[in-house]
């Protein structure tokens, strides 16, 4: 069972040694109606805090490119806002961590500026120059503006079980961490971008609610997410389905596990779980990605002992972003990190037999949230 709600999982994570080499982000995204011309965009709001010990009433952006030549790991609140697709942008506001308001246990909230957050809802405002933009490379940001509000209703959980549990939390023992309480979120509201109109209708935003925090990221580093699915079998699109996968190379106590993915298919109720963590379901799994000049794929084969799924997507990378992180050490690691949000996907979910494979469905799926980035990618 993974479809586990647990809001527990997404409070503040930034205590013991996260709290001078660590990084939390609540991450949510979904698809907005242009109010003029009823073109889809997808769109994605983040907040993301960073060595939370070390701050100040000011952003310390450590020693990446235009940061402070002084010997200091970075330290802010910053919220990132953007969007895919033909108009992609990538906005950052920066703040200081002593100036930020967080409520760290159940129920969470963090509220920076006019910037809010809570697992219900959202507000803010991000609007970063062109001028501002080019004197301050370490704001990692494009140009523009976007403002929103907009209410957050989680409805299917990725829950990654004991991995992410309370014993697992209390000795830090991964590098990261990750829970997606709404894999499945409706969202409702308005966004407003460059001073266009955007209106979030629940049944058509296909939104997805995750976080990540920890004292690195992985490399290579994988997710690949949508609910906007129909069903070749029985010809209907699907209301209550949703896939989420994710991972790469998690690190446990120092050691790095290589080639390992968590991720599930929820399909009309039915659970497909496939997690490398729960060995008693016999995981296993193969998954690649690369790059050509124009697309970006993903070629994905899990099983377990009573299933068995296989994934190939694809997102062209006009409509991508390489999306802008810097590490709790202060090195941009990933320079490479290609994250989309307009990809589209052929689920087949098999379910095993005495006789053998049953094919059991063949899914179309359409804003398929995807992201894929090495360290070596350079």
């Amino acid at each position: 069972m993974f479809n586990i709600h647990d809001e527990k999982r997404d409070g503040f994570m930034l205590d013991k040694s996260f709290a001078k080499k660590g990084y939390d982000w609540w991450w949510h995204s979904f698809t907005a109606i242009n109010s003029e011309t009823g073109e889809e965009t997808p769109f994605f709001i983040e907040f993301f805090v960073i060595n939370p010990k070390l701050g100040k009433k000011y952003p310390v952006f450590g020693n990446t490119k235009g940061g402070s030549e002084k010997k200091e790991k970075p330290s802010y609140v910053m919220i990132k806002v953007g969007c895919w697709g033909d108009n992609k942008v990538q906005l950052h506001r920066f703040y200081g961590v002593k100036k930020v308001i967080i409520r760290p246990k159940t129920p969470f909230i963090i509220k920076a500026g006019r910037c809010f957050l809570s697992e219900n809802e959202t507000c803010g405002v991000v609007k970063v120059s062109h001028g501002a933009a080019e004197r301050h490379p370490e704001w990692m940001s494009d140009a523009g503006e976007i403002e929103w509000k907009l209410k957050i209703n989680k409805q299917i959980s990725y829950n990654v079980g004991y991995g992410a549990g309370s014993i697992m939390r209390s000795i830090q023992g991964f590098d990261m961490y990750w829970h997606a309480e709404g894999m499945k979120t409706e969202y409702s509201g308005t966004i407003k971008y460059n001073g266009v109109l955007y209106n979030v209708i629940p049944e058509k935003s296909y939104g997805y609610a995750d976080k990540n925090w920890g004292r690195d990221f992985t490399s290579p580093w994988l997710w690949i997410s949508s609910d906007k699915l129909y069903s070749r079998v029985s010809g209907k699109v699907l209301r209550n389905s949703v896939f989420d996968i994710g991972g790469g190379k998690p690190t446990v106590f120092k050691i790095p596990l290589d080639g390992k993915l968590l991720g599930g298919v929820y399909l009309e109720g039915k659970e497909y779980d496939f997690n490398f963590s729960k060995f008693w379901t016999q995981p296993r799994q193969r998954f690649s990605s690369w790059e050509t000049t124009d697309k970006i794929y993903w070629k994905i084969w899990l099983e377990n002992k009573k299933s068995l799924v296989q994934i190939n997507a694809v997102c062209q990378k006009k409509d991508m972003l390489l999306i802008n992180y810097v590490a709790p050490d202060g090195s941009k690691k990933h320079n490479r990190l290609w994250n989309g949000g307009t990809g589209k996907a052929i689920i087949k979910v098999y379910d095993k037999r005495r006789e053998g494979l049953k094919l059991t469905d063949v899914l179309e799926a359409e804003n398929v949230g995807c992201e894929y980035g090495e360290y070596r990618m350079y």
